[in-house]
């Protein structure tokens, strides 16, 4: 016997569909001709070709988004396939990982383009299948086909063709052979949903992402299975039979509830010689395969949830014979059997070590262990535990499950979905009615303590003290599932939180700074001038991209509050602050100040809380030079009071790297010093100080171009002395005016080579006194709408300002207290005269929640790096599942045209998109980082994402909504 390999075509388009094997006999007989083969390949094409033309018009692609995170799935935008099981009801047959057991919002694609809207109205509990539902008056070019579920006709060797989205493909046909129907189904991973209790279909199609919910077709056209998964490692793929789909697709088409039963058994089909090793008898074995000849073996208990009905029923194990006397061979029966007696006692007859037992066991509801609500507190969100998880692990169906950990509830940056909650505030909280009501008792801004395990790790018990948010986040909600219109419906559980006590002031003990040289005795009360900053960013306005952050800043006033801290842990002044001291107790603080270059901020803290011995120390006048010996008192990343004695390296004029790809604050036009000593690059923050206690630098950390890159320098205390000697007279700097440009240090040879005359040359190697250097700029920011551009350029090299040499980024202070200055500068290798003026620089005081996009004003930090602002509402971010990533809005660009009405402001956008109705279909019109123009259409849904404004009004952040569904 020879075999030959024929390449079959689909409608002309040489594309390679599948490789047949042909065997051909050398006896005259069977012999078959070369001309013979290509009719019966042609006669094949013409079939399929008429089936596959028939059964496009039923198949659909489906864009969705899963909008929150809810049990096993967390928020994502997707692309699948669906097909036409009703074309009278609108219903649409796909995967239950697309319909998702929580939020869905999406639409569906036909072949001839045509788009609807579609809603969930069912997914099962277990089987990876789901129904979607349309609108058919809404079709309006397509006459409607819908597809025949024929499970009986899914056999070993029939041909097949998965006809859906493929790969992200509007239409893709792929071929298979099924060569399996007793597959046990595919594991996915843990803390995910996977399908079990029934059997899968295996065929080798070669089907990739977006083909999820396709229909597997015979040659004639009819669904014989739905393709749900596949083979990260070879071509494999695994179709769901649709026995139990058809069944449901009935109750629907009748009204009928879909009845689902289960006794909290997990069965794997297991060949009989495993059974046999597990204690199933000779003659059982003989029996079954007398009457299932076409099996390979039986089923066999694999896991028995806690606490379920089968509990002490059935053990691991058990070879499953009978259900009410009828005997077993397939998982298919097994589910027709319960979902047609929930609530019924029925008699389970297992073999276990060679003997058989009878017992009757109640069938479940499983409905009932599948959750369909959840409630979002301090930015985290619950349900209770699902069935689906707990058989990951083994776990009885109880308890109050973290599906999306984080805000005041992110017990871990690296996992935010598998935490059980065990107790709150010392109160156990056991399903999630007694969580509500045990959160209903915390005041916003409480910190209580919350025991809770993870399902991968039942054994170990964590305890943690959390913050709990109700202000920046102040949702207090809970959400049920609705079938009837598609959507969750949202109810508040609580208006308003309760408030906590007013303080009461505290007392705590520092330990000061043992020494044993005697000279350094006076930097042992230093201690009392060091305190811990914790922060809790609630969003990443600005770009920034950390949400909690631990370090130390130290007290410049404590007569009136005042501590100076990096600008790396209090970015921006919408955030929570606490002042730790002596690691004993804490005080909220607010942010007053924060420098728009120089990496600081200052924070304020109400004195009259802390009885504690909190010292402002002594401040020096005169500038640290290169070669100057000190003393280093800092904490390492450990939070460990680290010391050591220094010498200064050098002091660079330099600015930080910035970040392209999420442009934000970062310190620019510094005068760093630098130290070559290990210990310092250890420490986020310290200072540096004579033997007498007096500072004479603040060591920062500075965030640079990732998020990973740190540079840790000092500031000079001689740089930030006029803003802590204004504090001292509780006078709070505001409207701070700086120049809106970059310098960068050059040698005298280059300034040489770029025009700049020997006599100013001369002028700078007689009066310098450390480094001879010229100050060139090195980038201008962009104005703001309205604004006249800074009239310096890149390249410049500054000779003087208002007159005087500039030798150092110190001799631009003039700018914090003039509207002008006026620049000698040598441009092109020409002297000028400039006058530039001084630009106040504001913080961020408005944002916008829109379409799960978050829009602001750009910040300081973009126009930097720009040149132009194409408009004044800006993408920070997106959040998952929403709009703004479905429809393609891109971060860190600018949207300047709503329906081509053109939006400068953040108020001329929301003055715009606030007329605009729900579930509405609008043009955006935006600009890249990088300036290049774009439109994009986006469909507004504010059910699920309401317009949300949030603006400092009287030094207070409000927030108002727009828009609800």
């Amino acid at each position: 016997m020879t075999k030959r390999k024929a390449d079959t075509t689909l409608n002309g388009n040489q594309k390679k569909i599948k490789d047949i094997d042909i065997d051909i006999e050398e006896d005259d007989d069977d012999y078959i001709s070369h001309d013979s083969l290509d009719l019966a390949v042609v006669s094949d094409n013409n079939q399929w070709q008429e089936t596959i033309s028939k059964v496009i018009n039923a198949v659909v692609s489906i864009h969705f988004s899963h909008t929150v995170s809810f049990d096993t799935e967390t928020s994502i935008v997707s692309e699948a396939t669906g097909f036409v099981v009703d074309s009278k009801r609108g219903l649409i047959l796909t995967n239950r990982h697309v319909v998702g057991p929580g939020c869905f919002t999406g639409y569906i694609v036909f072949d001839n383009h045509e788009s609807l809207d579609v809603k969930p109205i069912y997914r099962d509990p277990i089987h990876d299948f789901g129904f979607l539902q349309f609108n058919m008056n809404d079709v309006k070019y397509l006459k409607l086909s819908q597809l025949e579920l024929c499970p009986d006709l899914a056999k070993i060797g029939t041909e097949i063709r998965v006809v859906g989205n493929d790969a992200g493909e509007k239409l893709s046909i792929l071929a298979g052979i099924i060569s399996r129907l007793d597959r046990n189904t595919p594991e996915y991973g843990s803390l995910t949903y996977n399908d079990f209790n029934t059997e899968y279909i295996q065929a080798a199609a070669s089907a990739t992402g977006g083909s999820s919910g396709s229909p597997v077709v015979n040659e004639n056209g009819k669904c014989v299975a739905l393709q749900a998964g596949g083979s990260t490692e070879a071509s494999t793929d695994f179709f769901l039979p649709v026995y139990r789909p058809l069944r449901a697709l009935k109750c629907l088409q009748n009204n009928l509830p879909i009845t689902r039963g289960d006794i909290q058994v997990e069965w794997q089909l297991k060949p009989f010689n495993e059974c046999r090793r597990l204690g199933l008898t000779i003659e059982a074995e003989a029996k079954a395969r007398e009457m299932f000849p076409d099996k390979i073996g039986l089923l066999v208990a694999e896991l028995i949830l806690p606490e379920g009905p089968a509990e002490n029923i059935i053990k691991e194990g058990d070879t499953l014979i009978s259900i009410n006397g009828e005997y077993i061979s397939t998982f298919i029966r097994v589910d027709e059997i319960l979902d047609e007696n929930v609530d019924k006692e029925l008699q389970f007859v297992v073999q276990r070590g060679g003997e058989y037992i009878k017992q009757f066991i109640k069938i479940g509801n499983l409905h009932d262990i599948t959750p369909n609500r959840f409630v979002t507190i301090g930015g985290a969100s619950f349900n209770d535990l699902s069935y689906q998880i707990a058989r990951c692990f083994c776990l009885p169906i109880r308890g109050v499950f973290v599906n999306n950990g984080s805000g005041s509830f992110e017990f871990s940056c690296q996992e935010s979905l598998g935490w059980i909650i065990e107790n709150i505030d010392d109160k156990p909280v056991k399903n999630l009615d007694e969580f509500i009501e045990v959160m209903k008792l915390i005041p916003d801004g409480a910190r209580v303590p919350v025991t809770y395990r993870h399902v991968s790790d039942m054994h170990t018990d964590y305890i943690q003290t959390i913050y709990l948010d109700r202000h920046w986040d102040s949702s207090f909600k809970q959400a049920i599932r609705n079938d009837e219109i598609g959507l969750w419906d949202f109810t508040i559980l609580q208006d308003k939180p309760l408030t906590l006590p007013k303080p009461q002031p505290k007392n705590a003990k520092y330990i000061d700074i043992p020494f044993s040289d005697p000279t350094k005795l006076a930097c042992s009360s230093l201690v009392k001038s060091f305190v811990q900053v914790r922060t809790i960013c609630p969003n990443g306005i600005d770009s920034h991209p950390f949400k909690k952050e631990i370090n130390y800043g130290v007290v410049i006033d404590s007569k009136n509050g005042f501590v100076l801290v990096s600008r790396r842990y209090v970015p921006h002044d919408m955030c929570d602050i606490f002042i730790v001291f002596a690691e004993s107790i804490d005080i909220s603080a607010k942010v007053v100040f924060l420098h728009p270059h120089l990496n600081y901020a200052i924070v304020k803290y109400d004195p009259g809380l802390i009885l504690a011995d909190v010292q402002t120390p002594k401040f020096s006048n005169v500038p640290l030079k290169r070669g100057d010996k000190s003393f280093f008192i800092g904490y390492n990343y450990n939070l460990r009071l680290v010391t050591d004695d220094i010498k200064i390296s050098g002091i660079s004029s330099l600015n930080v790297t910035p970040s392209s790809l999420a442009p934000r604050y970062r310190g620019t036009n510094l005068e760093c010093i630098l130290l070559d000593n290990k210990i310092t690059q250890e420490c986020g923050t310290g200072i540096l100080v004579d033997n007498d206690g007096t500072i004479r630098a603040f060591w920062l950390t500075f965030l640079g171009e990732t998020n990973e890159a740190m540079y840790r320098m000092g500031l000079d205390v001689t740089d930030v002395l006029d803003v802590i000697k204004s504090l001292q007279q509780n006078i709070i700097p505001s409207d701070l005016k700086i120049l809106t440009a970059e310098f960068a240090s050059i040698t005298v040879f280059q300034g040489r080579t770029r025009g700049v005359p020997q006599s100013w040359i001369d002028k700078f190697e007689n009066e310098a006194d450390d480094q001879i250097k010229f100050l060139a700029v090195d980038r201008v920011a962009a104005p703001k709408l309205n604004q006249h551009q800074n009239p310096l350029k890149t390249g410049d090299i500054v000779l003087t300002v208002n007159n005087r040499l500039v030798k150092s980024l110190r001799d631009f202070k003039e700018m914090y207290f003039e509207d002008n200055l006026t620049f000698r500068i040598v441009r092109q290798k020409q002297e000028m005269t400039l006058t530039v003026p001084i630009i106040s620089v504001k913080d961020t005081d408005q944002i916008v929640f829109w379409s799960g996009a978050l829009l602001q004003t750009p910040h300081y930090g973009v126009r930097q790096l720009m040149k132009k602002i194409p408009s004044e509402v800006y993408v920070t971010e997106k959040s998952p599942g929403s709009p703004a990533q479905q429809y393609g809005i891109v971060p860190i660009s600018f949207i300047t045209h709503v329906n081509d009405i053109e939006t400068r402001t953040l108020d001329d956008f929301i003055n715009v998109v606030k007329t605009i109705p729900d579930k509405t279909y609008i043009k955006l019109r935006l600009v890249s980082f990088d300036n290049i123009p774009m439109a994009i259409s986006l469909k507004t849904d504010y059910h699920y994402f309401p317009t949300t404004e949030i603006k400092k009004i009287d030094g207070q952040w409000k927030e108002i909504e727009h828009n609800k569904s």
